[in-house]
């Protein structure tokens, strides 16, 4: 498909990008993120982004900085709007790539006097950006989602033609594991450390069961002289103690560390892990990117569109009629999940750990 931009895109030597807000788009907006710094080699990069995704960035070669976004939503917000955009003037910009969707994104950009403004032509925002391009079909990219965010910038004309495989890597995978082994150390967690995520931001139809995740995790542990390591953010605490006391009562060693990291500190603490159990969810394209060993249990979402990347990512799934049926809650039995045994994630877990 031939986009007929206003202009061509110039040179910039100060760029700013805003980010995607959820940590799995993030990860999967890498491959673009690394692409327009290959476009723009000479160039101040600087990365807009929500608290909880701006440390995914920090060891990035493509970030020369991150600004934190920390205005509000909503009509509540828009003191702390108009301040961020008075603050982005005062930078002088001269472009913003909008990798974020929504209408404020490209608000911002504009209050910002940003000259160059690269976004989707999505949420009513046209114009209000310079290179307002053309949401792709369906069947005109290829099903990944870091494809989305790299053929917004072949369409923009910054990027000669999209890559045959997105890699998504994060290159300070090396210090993360550095700083988790110690980490992992100080809470007592020596040698091997199966980490496990069993939560999920969507929703529950996301979530395979507690009790196969403390299943699979026993079995993969006692395997393999491990002990395990339970992630998750504060609301999944209680989800966590659960599967802990469960894995526990199988005679393996775990400790819960849900709510109690940042993002930064669990980039560190799932680089240093043997090998990483979890549903669809950040957690488990973080832990792809970082070259773990990542078993990803998929029903409700598509794990063509969505899938970690890379070799040592496995999906295990039960291909049931109904799935994906990108729902929150299932309607009917869960059948997705309840199908897929313990034993198989543990296999699967057991083999890529060969």
């Amino acid at each position: 498909m031939i986009v007929t931009l206003p202009s061509q895109i110039p040179d910039m030597n100060r760029l700013l990008v805003r980010a995607t807000n959820w940590v799995g788009d993030a990860v999967m907006s890498l491959p673009a993120l690394r692409a327009i710094r290959e476009r723009f080699p000479k160039a101040r990069i600087s990365v807009l982004a929500l608290d909880r995704v701006g440390d995914l960035y920090g060891r990035e070669s493509f970030a020369d900085e991150v600004i934190p976004y920390t205005a509000e939503r909503g009509r509540q917000g828009w003191r702390g709007k108009r301040k961020l955009a008075a603050e982005l003037r005062e930078r002088r910009f001269e472009g913003a790539i909008l990798l974020q969707n929504a209408f404020e994104a490209a608000l911002i950009a504009w209050m910002a006097r940003i000259p160059v403004r690269i976004g989707y032509n999505r949420d009513g925002r046209r114009l209000l950006l310079t290179h307002a391009i053309d949401v792709p079909g369906k069947d005109e990219i290829p099903r990944h989602e870091s494809f989305y965010y790299l053929e917004l910038l072949r369409r923009a004309g910054l990027l000669e033609k999209l890559p045959r495989e997105a890699l998504i890597r994060l290159e300070g995978a090396a210090a993360a594991r550095g700083a988790g082994v110690e980490a992992l150390r100080a809470r007592g967690l020596e040698g091997a450390v199966v980490g496990v995520s069993p939560g999920a931001a969507y929703g529950n139809a996301k979530r395979w069961l507690p009790e196969r995740f403390a299943e699979a995790a026993a079995m993969v542990a006692s395997t393999r002289g491990a002990s395990v390591a339970l992630f998750g953010v504060a609301g999944e605490r209680e989800l966590c103690e659960a599967v802990g006391r469960q894995i526990e009562r199988l005679g393996v060693p775990c400790c819960n560390l849900a709510g109690e990291t940042s993002l930064k500190e669990f980039i560190d603490l799932a680089a240093a892990c043997a090998v990483m159990v979890t549903n669809d969810s950040g957690a488990m394209h973080i832990a792809s990117a970082l070259e773990v060993p990542t078993v990803a249990v998929f029903g409700a979402t598509d794990h063509e569109a969505t899938g970690p990347a890379g070799p040592l990512a496995r999906i295990v799934r039960e291909p049931v009629e109904c799935s994906p049926c990108l729902l929150r809650e299932c309607p009917i039995d869960h059948r997705c999940m309840t199908r897929v045994p313990a034993e198989r994630v543990a296999h699967t877990a057991l083999e890529l750990l060969k």
